[in-house]
């Protein structure tokens, strides 16, 4: 196991009990704890902009994204844990079954990417999705009130937005000549190296809850 690949796995241990910890604990640990992811990223998209009309819309994007994920953490702890974990699996899969597939690239955009992650994506989002709600279901009743087509359909749009939201990243990158948004997270990169997809569902992830699931 090379330095690179330690330094990423103690990484993701380290962000992964951190951001549950806030996230379930709540109050004023979470307020504290997206404000500073807040801070972190605009900083770093102002390193990553071209311009200052890209600069406002991904401010924009931003300031809109945390404040989805606040009012949606304070209305459904167990939904907005559903929705960290359509994401992450979006990128697992899309990881696991691009080195271990590999196969033609899906985009110029990100040359890392093939069709084999992207169907991994789909696949592993899916499967954990389905099994978090067959777990928790009882609690926050989604089966009850929607068919297994709709949530599928709902797990799968979440997982299209958040390699959009990847892909968004990847292409401000290129144009800038970077390889990663900054380098606070050893083995990472920057932070919106990590969080890009997550902004874009998190910033549809309250309306989708308010409207369509509550």
């Amino acid at each position: 196991m090379n330095k690179e690949l330690k330094n990423r796995i103690s990484t993701s241990v380290m962000i992964t009990f951190l951001s549950l910890l806030c996230v379930i604990k709540g109050s004023y640990l979470f307020n504290i704890f997206i404000v500073l992811i807040l801070c972190i990223s605009l900083f770093e998209w102002l390193n990553v902009s071209y311009n200052k009309i890209i600069f406002s819309i991904g401010v924009f994007i931003l300031f809109a994204s945390i404040l989805s994920t606040y009012y949606l953490r304070n209305s459904s702890l167990l939904f907005f844990l559903f929705v960290i974990l359509i994401s992450v699996s979006s990128d697992i899969g899309g990881f696991i079954f691009g080195k271990i597939i590999k196969g033609p690239k899906l985009t110029k955009i990100s040359p890392n990417k093939t069709y084999a992650g992207t169907i991994g994506s789909f696949i592993l989002s899916i499967i954990s999705g389905l099994l978090y709600l067959n777990y928790f279901d009882h609690t926050l009743n989604i089966s009850s009130n929607f068919n297994n087509l709709t949530i599928v359909s709902i797990i799968i749009f979440l997982t299209i937005i958040n390699q959009l939201g990847d892909l968004i990243m990847s292409y401000y990158k290129r144009l800038k000549k970077i390889k990663n948004t900054g380098n606070i997270l050893p083995g990472h990169g920057g932070l919106l190296d990590r969080i890009d997809g997550m902004i874009f569902t998190m910033l549809l992830s309250y309306p989708i809850y308010s409207l369509v699931l509550q």
